[in-house]
């Protein structure tokens, strides 16, 4: 006898366990079945009840609306979140903002269709003039960005309000307060599903992502702090690589396959030269090009 499948949405993944959430709103531990299903956090999977052994099997993941990928040393793709409508990147004046890692963020949304917002937490520390020039940079290159504090609570409705309607993901170095964020937005969502990670797996809540209701409607998801953020060379625009200053310029370039990095002709590097591009993200995206070729070739020596 058949037994009747339900879609639901992956909450929390972790391992070879999962935690879905059907749409009545109730939530259930659940495995892939089979090695080969890798779902994420955000993920829609559909799913089917196994009495024998009294547990839930997640069957499929259905059709990503958009996903973010990342490369790992070997420059092979894994997915990290999916069916995202806008990315949150959250730098601090503390631990040091390394602006690297918010910019490959950055790309990997522009390339994948995600809208991004670069968002500084613990502005009761006070901005910098490293902080301040880093936000007046991604102003110029054409993104909305905030100013909070989860500490006081400064700039929590604006926060909110562009997470309303969203499926939206804080991500970002480690430490720069994603999870004190989501305390604020979502206060009673973390007792409900960290408990039931940790009654599962016996390990701390903040190691894997994890989707929470907003109240007044959308989703935020939280991910563990990172060192750094290799984006998937594969998901990447090829001709800007997900820089939204390139993007702009690359229709001037003399050749429609130029790289922006030696070419003649090249509009983004006179951009550069004329101080209209800012030469820090001009060598953020030289860093990207580079790291994108190398990954490149060395998928194909495998």
């Amino acid at each position: 006898m058949s037994v009747a499948t339900f879609d639901a949405r992956v909450i929390a993944a972790f391992g070879r366990h999962l935690l879905v959430q059907e749409a009545s709103g109730r939530t259930l531990k659940a495995r892939p079945f089979g090695r080969d299903l890798g779902a994420v956090c955000g993920d829609d999977v559909r799913c089917r009840n196994d009495p024998r052994h009294g547990e839930v099997h997640a069957l499929e993941v259905l059709p990503r609306r958009t996903a973010l990928y990342r490369s790992n040393a070997r420059g092979r793709v894994e997915p990290v979140l999916a069916n995202l409508t806008r990315l949150l990147v959250v730098i601090a004046p503390l631990p040091p903002i390394d602006p690297f890692v918010a910019d490959r963020y950055l790309a990997a949304a522009e390339s994948a269709g995600i809208a991004a917002m670069p968002v500084l937490n613990k502005a009761e520390l006070g901005i910098d003039e490293a902080a301040r020039a880093q936000l007046a940079v991604y102003s110029a290159a054409g993104y909305e960005c905030l100013a909070v504090s989860a500490a006081t609570g400064a700039g929590m409705e604006k926060l909110l309000s562009a997470c309303a309607g969203q499926v939206a993901a804080l991500v970002g170095q480690s430490g720069v307060g994603k999870s004190s964020l989501v305390r604020r937005l979502a206060p009673d969502a973390e007792v409900e599903i960290g408990g039931l990670m940790r009654e599962e797996e016996g390990r701390h809540t903040t190691t894997v992502s994890r989707l929470y209701e907003l109240p007044g409607g959308g989703r935020l998801i939280d991910s563990p702090g990172v060192r750094d953020f290799a984006p998937a060379v594969d998901h990447l625009q090829p001709r800007h690589l997900g820089f939204v200053e390139v993007a702009r310029l690359a229709p001037g370039c003399r050749f429609l396959d130029c790289r922006h990095m030696r070419e003649p002709g090249c509009a983004v590097r006179r951009a550069v030269e004329s101080g209209s591009m800012d030469a820090r993200r001009y060598e953020s995206y030289r860093r990207l090009r580079r790291l994108a070729e190398d990954l490149t070739a060395a998928k194909g020596r495998r």
